[in-house]
């Protein structure tokens, strides 16, 4: 099971511009805790903690526990209000998330058994398309990464999601293909067979993310 991204916060009683600005003056930003059949909270979160998580990048798919006064809060950030000259967070939205709640999240790859990997050991280059993969998963089952075994791998062999044992209730956000994660590549960058359907490293654009409740 993963582990949640934490974010400290603090209960922010007065609510509208004059309070939110008085947060920002003192190094925070204001934010709110909406949804899950609870009445919103309105925080304020420290402005130097935000922005690293910001600068880490998915910041609208990172699952995250929001801490507000200690008391914990699972959530997926929704929206993130920015300064249009400074480019900096001015406020941030997060949405309560319940055990049952469906989210789009990227999941690393880890590939296991690469000294054993028949392909490697007669000379073959691991080529990694995709280091992590777009899933729609449930909150309460939320992989760390998915694994590749490369144990059985030979040079030419191309290793797709299907090869990948995915946790019951997950599924790739992309469908109707059965997409390419990686390939052993013959020695010196020589091809022992065609190229594979996708023809070219795919580019993953980061969009924003969709959260359905069961």
């Amino acid at each position: 099971m993963a582990e949640n991204t934490i974010l400290e916060a603090v209960a922010r009683d007065a609510s509208g511009k004059g309070a939110a600005r008085a947060a920002r003056r003192e190094g925070l930003v204001p934010g709110v805790i909406y949804g899950g059949n609870a009445e919103p909270q309105s925080i304020s979160v420290k402005f130097n903690e935000l922005l690293k998580l910001l600068k880490a990048g998915k910041f609208l798919s990172t699952l995250m526990n929001v801490k507000v006064d200690g008391k914990d809060n699972k959530v997926i950030c929704r929206a993130v209000q920015r300064d249009i000259v400074k480019d900096l967070p001015t406020h941030v939205d997060f949405l309560r998330l319940s055990d049952r709640s469906r989210i789009n999240l990227y999941i690393p790859v880890v590939f296991e058994n690469e000294e054993t990997c028949p392909g490697i050991k007669k000379g073959g280059t691991l080529i990694v398309v995709r280091s992590e993969v777009e899933l729609k998963v449930t909150a309460n089952n939320i992989p760390d990464q998915l694994v590749v075994d490369l144990a059985e791998f030979e040079i030419g062999d191309t290793i797709t999601i299907s090869d990948i044992v995915l946790p019951e209730g997950t599924r790739p956000m992309i469908t109707g293909r059965d997409f390419v994660i990686a390939n052993i590549q013959a020695p010196g960058g020589l091809s022992t067979e065609d190229e594979d359907e996708d023809g070219e490293t795919e580019v993953i654009e980061q969009t924003d993310d969709t959260v359905m409740n069961d």
